[in-house]
């Protein structure tokens, strides 16, 4: 539960929902404590303790630091009660551990309330949910409970329970945001449920298997180690969530260098990298694949960071010997990232991503099906991106517009095929651009070295031909060029990508 940071107390909505989620959790433990002497104890108390102790471990400052945050294995133990206990039991087992748990310091009280109430019934539900569903003998052998007397017919109730446990977990989460941080309904609870099913349906699983060993002639001790390949697989799991984080900030770091260096792109690196996504999925990338290709259109200009900021925002046209400098930003970029690691084809891209079809582009003349395909992905992203954006020298075009020249450019600049694909994502999900330079109208003195915006320039669509000797970049249409002028005349205000 998150509480705003604004105010410093919890809203009255926010106090009654868990005012009513502990006076709902404390009515279905009661039977427990009030049939005292009918509670299984030796069940309930050596689950409870484990389940504190798992809950405590991360506060623990010999090995807190060692055990992920929020690493979720310790359901098993939740729901090996909900298979061993009736319900009124099972609502019990979780109090203690939530009431000692790691929670933030604001509002502590409250979080921890909230957090063993939430579990409370959500063991309570499972247990009802099983116990409908079971179709064991009539009455637990002396041994094992019926929930897991026939192994094969327990499946179903055990999976009854983890879903019945997670959805009231769900639901009670989305309750709490919507009373606390006022969110709308439909954010508290999109795609939550679908989400969190998968995981809890495997805690069952192992939830069932603690049970079958708790009653078995093997006893109790022997149930631990179920949580032992549990806590690996969280570990490993909250290991690779940390590398990717790492991940994120690297390039976040390098996207943030590029924009405070190049400020009339600002926004330009992330959106072309949104759009190469959108290509990657309709060509049938996988996930991986469409990861490594968001990273290359995030990343496809961090070569300027390797060009002189003097040359960057230049008033005016470019000398012979600047355009050359300008386009070794690919070389620049891919130097920079060969030593990430989990770049993979994303280097290719950063390095080509200016070649054309043609074999006019650079810096080394690909052409065809020598171009890298993630180059070719994140030549037509950027190109879109470049003309459906507002700058300072020139007004966005319109998506269809910009579309149509991408098409126009097909086979000679652009990979026709890549182009359909983007074209069919947009008809799907659409484009929402977003200004990405200073105020429209800035001129030199203004909004930084840049000329002032001309009624033509920026409305041509004309692709530009191949690049004479020591003639304007021409890598992509007119209108998107986006780093420096590329002639005096009033139509040229272009900037190159």
């Amino acid at each position: 539960m998150r509480a705003r940071e604004t105010g410093a107390r919890l809203p009255g909505a926010a106090r009654a929902c868990i005012g009513g989620a502990v006076c709902a959790a404390g009515l279905c433990a009661a039977p427990a404590v009030i049939g005292f002497r009918e509670t299984e104890w030796l069940a309930l108390l050596p689950l409870a303790v484990l389940y504190a102790i798992c809950e405590y471990a991360p506060r623990c400052p010999l090995m807190g630091h060692k055990v992920p945050k929020n690493m979720g294995a310790f359901f098993p133990v939740l729901l090996t009660g909900v298979f061993l206990l009736p319900p009124a039991a099972a609502a019990l087992v979780p109090v203690p551990g939530a009431l000692i748990g790691r929670v933030q310091s604001r509002h502590g009280t409250a979080r921890r309330l909230w957090h063993a109430a939430q579990l409370g019934l959500a063991a309570w539900a499972a247990a009802q949910a099983q116990a409908a569903l079971t179709v064991g003998p009539a009455a637990p052998s002396p041994k094992l409970p019926a929930a897991v007397a026939d192994f094969p017919y327990a499946l179903l109730p055990a999976a009854a329970a983890a879903f019945a446990f997670c959805a009231v977990v769900t639901l009670l989460d989305g309750a709490v945001l919507v009373a606390a941080e006022r969110c709308s309904v439909r954010t508290a609870w999109r795609g939550q449920l679908s989400l969190a099913a998968v995981p809890h349906l495997v805690h069952g699983l192992a939830g069932l298997m603690m049970a079958v060993l708790w009653r078995s002639p093997y006893g109790p001790v022997a149930a631990l180690f179920v949580l032992l390949p549990m806590y690996i697989c969280c570990w490993v799991f909250a290991q690779y969530h940390r590398e990717r984080g790492a991940h994120q900030a690297t390039i976040r770091a390098l996207v943030q260098a590029v924009d405070i260096k190049d400020r009339y792109t600002r926004g330009h690196s992330e959106r072309v990298g949104r759009a190469s996504v959108l290509i990657g999925r309709e060509l049938g990338m996988d996930h991986e694949r469409t990861e490594a290709l968001r990273f290359a259109g995030i990343l496809h200009d961090v070569g300027k960071l390797g060009v002189p900021t003097r040359v960057l925002r230049k008033d005016g046209p470019l000398t012979d010997e600047e355009r050359a400098v300008i386009e070794l930003h690919p070389e620049y970029g891919h130097e920079m990232v060969r030593g990430i690691g989990f770049l993979d084809e994303a280097r290719a891209a950063i390095l080509h991503h200016h070649e054309r079809l043609d074999g006019s582009g650079y810096p080394y003349g690909l052409r065809g099906g020598q171009i890298p395909e993630f180059a070719r992905v994140v030549a037509v992203a950027d190109a879109f991106d470049a003309m459906t954006s507002t700058r300072s020298y020139r007004r966005a075009r319109p998506v269809s517009v910009a579309l149509e020249e991408l098409r126009r450019c097909a086979g000679t600049q652009f990979d026709p095929r890549v182009v359909r694909a983007f074209a069919r994502a947009l008809d799907r999900q659409g484009w929402s651009p977003a200004v990405t330079a200073d105020a429209p109208g800035a001129g030199p003195g203004r909004g930084g070295n840049v000329p002032a915006p001309s009624h033509q320039g920026g409305q041509s669509g004309a692709l530009g031909p191949p690049r004479a000797p020591g003639g304007p970049p021409s890598d992509g249409p007119a209108g998107p060029q986006e780093a420096h002028p590329a002639g005096s005349s009033p139509g040229s205000t272009a900037r190159h990508t």
